[in-house]
């Protein structure tokens, strides 16, 4: 883990913020780029991650649930504080959950997550920003959007309103896969064929990290700099929750997210139903409650048991892993026209609806 102010910003305060929390199965690293103004900025980013490590270690149910929880924790904790001189501000989260054998990001905001796998650099997150929105929807190309004035305003992020809107989903891990956090003072002006090649030569992760950092320094170091690097040389078993899929439509209401997980699923209607007509059964033939009792409960150990096995086939056959084609086509190297490097004025003029950092 590496946080820099930056090379253009040497006199200013970095408002970006890192966490590494050591976690009996694994380990909970996240990067936030605070927003609002130098003062206010370090401060969101700085309660953000307090906030989700306490939310996050104190939690009860599935990791997912609690991963969810300590983000909307963060964001209730960044809105409440927006006050006074702190007035509007806010930050950008990413959050990878390693447990076991599976990772899980939580995001908010344009803070990215790589993947290195197999030689080959995966994107794992799309920026929520006004430009990304632009290039989804076909009205500027990636080299038109990386140049772009409004290119670092975010559409989303923590302490924006009262239910934060995230993206969560978990994937599979292999041995030897190498995970990157950053924020964007790294991504917005080091291209992914030189982090392809740095994340890719073998140094250890406090080196790699060290040589992320000066390459964005290398080209101006225009914002703060934060990169987190993560290896896995060790698997464990799967867990025993069910991994929560990649949404094309984006980001979702945290409510809705966790109302999904806990009580929406096609398993749990019917379990519902079989518990149910099992129920119907005992009331209306007293008599036969025991052969009736009995037949209900293992046709919902049955279904229960299948439940669990067909999750932990999909993740033995990697149809969870992080290489879907929306998100994880492997990243070709960008033209020249894309790969200019911005001008060091990172000022932020806002659309509509997003927030801008200084």
């Amino acid at each position: 883990m590496l946080t820099d102010v930056g090379l253009s910003r040497q006199r200013g305060i970095n408002q970006d913020a890192a966490l590494v929390l050591d976690l009996p199965r694994g380990g909970l690293y996240a990067v936030a780029d605070g927003m609002g103004g130098h003062a206010a900025g370090e401060l969101a980013s700085n309660l953000a991650l307090d906030q989700l490590s306490t939310g996050f270690l104190n939690g009860k149910g599935s990791s997912p649930e609690r991963l969810a929880e300590a983000v909307q924790a963060a964001n209730l904790a960044v809105l409440r504080s927006a006050v006074g001189e702190f007035v509007g501000m806010g930050t950008t989260l990413i959050a990878l959950l390693v447990e076991r054998g599976v990772a899980l990001l939580a995001h908010v905001g344009d803070s990215r997550a790589y993947l290195l796998r197999g030689g080959d650099l995966h994107r794992l997150t799309e920026d929520h920003s006004w430009v990304a929105e632009q290039v989804r929807l076909g009205h500027l190309t990636e080299a038109e959007a990386r140049n772009h004035q409004w290119r670092s305003v975010v559409s989303n992020a923590l302490g924006g309103e009262e239910r934060v809107r995230l993206e969560l989903y978990g994937f599979t891990l292999q041995k030897n896969d190498r995970l990157l956090l950053c924020s964007d003072g790294l991504s917005s002006v080091v291209d992914e064929a030189e982090l392809h090649a740095l994340l890719s030569a073998g140094w250890p992760p406090s080196q790699t990290t060290r040589q992320l950092i000066d390459a964005a320094n290398a080209q101006g170091g225009p914002d703060n700099i934060t990169a987190i690097v993560v290896d896995i040389d060790q698997l464990g078993g799967m867990p025993s929750y069910t991994l929560p899929s990649r949404r094309e439509d984006g980001p979702m209401y945290v409510d809705l997210l966790l109302s999904s997980r806990r009580g929406n699923s096609p398993v749990t209607y019917m379990a519902l139903v079989l518990v149910y007509f099992t129920l119907m059964g005992l009331i209306l033939y007293p008599q036969h409650r025991t052969p009736i009792g009995t037949v209900g409960l293992v046709l919902l150990a049955a279904l229960l048991t299948a439940s669990m096995f067909r999750n932990r086939l999909k993740m033995r056959d990697g149809s969870l892993l992080p290489d879907l084609p929306i998100y994880s086509a492997k990243l070709q190297l960008p033209s020249e026209e894309a790969a200019t490097s911005p001008s060091p004025d990172r000022r932020r003029v806002a659309p509509p609806n997003s927030m801008g950092k200084n």
